[in-house]
């Protein structure tokens, strides 16, 4: 099925499916509005372009996280580090123990700015990098402080930890601002418990976001990056989506996945899918049937070459075409006619695989040969009414003469030498009445192309046909043939020959046939059984009809148990070819054939 052929049925399927009766137009517009403009392609793309985005952001929103943190930590630990520095200085161990000793509020401001403790700290703030070093007594009034008018005043934060004789970390709000700050004691001068003040250290945080975004800048171009390779996947793929599924939506492909289900389930012929690797994607139970496929395996995804299927299966995929013809194949006694088409993408000419169809034609075949058979004896029976016919004429006019005695001689002679017989030679050695008819009919067919049928001395048939089906397409294939090749043979003299022979047992009997002619025999003994192959047609792949019959007779042989088989090739001028024929089951002992001829339908006997 075309591809934009099957999108435009399954749309308005789709819409007439739902829509009211007689009318499908509204139903196509709520068609349109449930699929806004952007196709599942468009939307899948968009969809992988939102999740990228929302991946790199949120990735580099954490790492950006995870960095202010770590630098936070690292500024809290320089902080730390600065600070117990400048608590072992013995100057501001010296300092901070004397000016707690005395009374700081009593002290002028001047005292503490031009005190050794506030150039100190300007230097080492100075050389740190530090937004502030703030050094408090006892009490956490401060000692320093990088405003001169905060000297004297207690401290923005608590400083109840450090004057407990505990280091703090931590990043807290004061009087210049945000920052990362530890807190360390101060001992008194000769001792380890004696808490004479604290120091106060902190960075701020405008410089951590500073390095933040140094280290950011590489998190962020990587983040570019990545959004990009996402946006050129995303498409890249979308692109291939669009290519895989031919371009049809989802409801689409979920529309044409249930008709192809309902069409493979719906139709008796066969059909087998192959992809353009070669792979078999399609194999309904109508193909299974046809091929004789009784295995549960399933061949769906199998190579075609891999999958033990008949090897003209194969050929036939190789030779395919839009156009292929189809060909007449024997398969496991089955008369198949075999079509295998590619399929090709409308207005592209993308190979998007073959399909194989498969039709039994075993019945027809079998009617074509019944109806061969009878119209054969049709005309024997026409022939044998124009004579008879002129035979009452006879009659009639000696009576009408009054030659009574020549007209009773006359009638006497009729039935000494009864009815009209077939021009088939020793046709009273053919003892069942099915074969007489059958073979007499075929005798008047080959007069009437001038060939010479008899029957052989050999034929001794003591039953009666019990399969006249098996028995009338095999015989029939062989005297037809022979029929050709005597009419086509360079022998003047045209005849057919057939020897027919009964094996009776107790559980049924076989029939054993031989015909000869006077053709110029076969060169092709190796090939005559070849399914397809012919000497009456010149393509004998693209005729029906031909290459079909012995392939055929020899598959009914071997399905039960016989054969059919060339004796004798011939020679050029005569006498052709002999084959010979072995039907087990065939036939049966004419009591048990009149018994069953004679039993109703109640099972008595009548």
């Amino acid at each position: 099925m075309n591809p934009e052929t099957a999108h435009g049925s399954i749309r308005t399927s789709s819409a007439a499916a739902s829509a009211p009766e007689g009318d499908v137009q509204p139903r196509r517009k709520l068609w349109r509005i449930r699929l806004p403009g952007r196709n599942f392609a468009a939307q899948i793309l968009l969809l992988q372009l939102a999740v990228v985005v929302l991946v790199v952001v949120v990735t580099a929103s954490v790492h950006g996280w995870l960095t202010y943190q770590r630098l936070g930590e690292e500024a809290e630990h320089r902080a730390l580090s600065v600070a117990r520095t400048v608590a072992t200085f013995g100057d501001v161990r010296a300092e901070a123990a004397q000016l707690t000793a005395a009374d700081i509020a009593q002290l002028p401001r001047s005292r503490l700015a031009n005190g050794p403790l506030v150039p100190l700290a300007k230097d080492l703030g100075a050389r740190t990098g530090a937004l502030f070093i703030v050094i408090t007594e006892d009490e956490g009034m401060r000692l320093t402080h990088p405003n001169p008018q905060r000297l004297g005043e207690r401290v923005s934060t608590d400083p109840t930890a450090a004057l407990n004789g505990r280091e703090v970390t931590n990043q807290e709000r004061g009087t210049l601002g945000l920052s990362a700050r530890a807190k360390v004691p101060i001992y008194a001068p000769g001792s380890d418990t004696v808490v004479v003040g604290e120091v106060s250290v902190g960075f701020a945080i405008e410089d951590i976001l500073d390095n933040l975004r140094s280290d950011i800048v590489p998190v962020a171009l990587t983040a570019v990056g990545a959004l990009g390779f996402g946006v050129l996947a995303s498409w890249l793929l979308g692109r291939r989506l669009r290519r895989l599924t031919l371009g049809l939506e989802p409801e689409e492909i979920a529309a044409l996945a249930q008709d192809q289900e309902a069409v493979l389930r719906g139709v008796d012929e066969g059909v087998i899918g192959i992809s353009a690797e070669g792979r078999i994607t399609v194999l309904n139970a109508g193909a299974r049937s046809l091929l004789g496929l009784r295995s549960p395996e399933d061949l769906v995804g199998c190579l075609l070459e891999e999958a033990g299927l008949p090897g003209v299966l194969s050929r036939l995929v190789r030779q395919a075409t839009p156009e292929s013809p189809s060909i007449e194949q024997v398969i496991d006694s089955r008369v198949l006619i075999l079509s295998a088409r590619a399929v090709q993408r409308r207005g592209h000419g993308q190979n998007l695989g073959t399909v194989i169809m498969l039709r039994d034609r075993t019945q027809l075949q079998s009617l074509t040969r019944q109806l061969q058979a009878v119209s054969a004896m049709t005309t024997a029976l026409r022939a044998q009414r124009h004579e008879f016919a002129n035979r009452l004429h006879t009659v009639s006019g000696l009576l009408g003469i009054g030659d009574y005695r020549q007209a009773e001689e006359y009638v006497g002679g009729i039935l000494a030498t009864g009815p009209l017989k077939y021009p088939v030679e020793q046709a009273e050695l053919l003892e069942d009445p099915y074969l007489q008819a059958f073979i007499g009919a075929k005798s008047v067919e080959a007069a009437e192309r001038g060939v010479h049928l008899r029957i052989g001395p050999e034929t001794l048939m003591r039953g009666r046909v019990s399969e006249a089906h098996d028995v009338t397409t095999v015989i029939g294939n062989l005297i037809d043939n022979a029929i050709h090749a005597a009419v086509h043979g360079r022998n003047t003299e045209r005849w057919v020959e057939v020897e027919v022979l009964d094996e009776l047992t107790d559980v049924g009997g076989t029939l054993h046939l031989v015909v000869a002619d006077s053709g110029d025999g076969t060169d092709e003994a190796t090939r005559i059984f070849t399914a397809g192959f012919s000497t009456a047609s010149v393509t004998p792949l693209t005729t029906h009809g031909q290459g079909v019959g012995l392939p055929l007779c020899r598959q009914i042989a071997r399905d039960r148990g016989g054969e059919v088989w060339l004796a004798e090739k011939g020679r050029t001028g005569g006498p052709g070819a002999v084959f010979c024929a072995r039907l087990p089951g065939t036939v049966q002992r004419r009591e048990v054939a009149s018994e069953e001829t004679n039993t109703g339908l109640d099972g008595r006997t009548t």
